[in-house]
Formats: C-alpha cells, sequence, structure tokens
C-alpha cells in the first residue's frame, strides 16, 4: 500500500514530505525511543510515535522508513517540517491514540 492511500482512506493529516507519499509501506513499527526505532525498524515501514522532533526525519531516512505517523493531535516543529520537505519523508498525523491506530494500520497493511 502507498503512503498517499493509507492517508486517503485514514483521513490522515499531511503536514510535509508529499514528495514521499508514492513511497510503498511494508510494514509498521510502534516506538518513541529513537535508538529502538535505529536499532529495529526495517526499510519500508511506517513509524508510529510522538516525537516531533527533527531527528525523526534524520533516523527515518537512514532506516529508509516510508514515512513518520505521530498521534493524538500533535504537530511537528518547523525543524522537522523543514527536514522532512528536503528528505521526501512524509510526516503525517492523525487524532488517534498510538493504540488505535497501530490497529488500524495493521488491519489495513496486513490484512
Amino acid at each position: 500500500m502507498k503512503v498517499s492511500e493509507l492517508v486517503k482512506e485514514l483521513n490522515l493529516v499531511v503536514f510535509s514530505g508529499e514528495e514521499g507519499l508514492n513511497r510503498e509501506i511494508r510494514g509498521g513499527y510502534v516506538s518513541d525511543l529513537l535508538s529502538d526505532v535505529m536499532g529495529n525498524a526495517t526499510e519500508g515501514e511506517i513509524w508510529i510515535t510522538l516525537q516531533t522532533h527533527r531527528n525523526v526525519v534524520a533516523i527515518a531516512s537512514l532506516k529508509e522508513l516510508a514515512c513518520v505517523l505521530l498521534v493524538s493531535s500533535l504537530k511537528p516543529e518547523q525543524g522537522t517540517i523543514d527536514h522532512s520537505n528536503s528528505e521526501g519523508i512524509p510526516v503525517l498525523g492523525t487524532t488517534c491514540s498510538t493504540f488505535e491506530i497501530a490497529g488500524l494500520l495493521y488491519q489495513k497493511i496486513k490484512g
């Protein structure tokens, strides 16, 4: 499933990184600990987090993740938006909690 398809199906907010909306999602990873994501997330996954600072884009780029999804109506910092746009990695948002969106994503991607 492409990031753009998921955005439409789950009514997600696209904050930045529109250039990467055609990336393919192969799975998901949920963590708020950057070192955990660096060590365990794999290419093509959507990263669900509450971290809003620019380092999330650096990790997403390093790991070649499909996108970053911020939960609970959180908004990215301006530095995050700028970095996301320069890297072409979408930063998305949802009003759902981490638990809720993880379940919905699992159904869409694996179901």
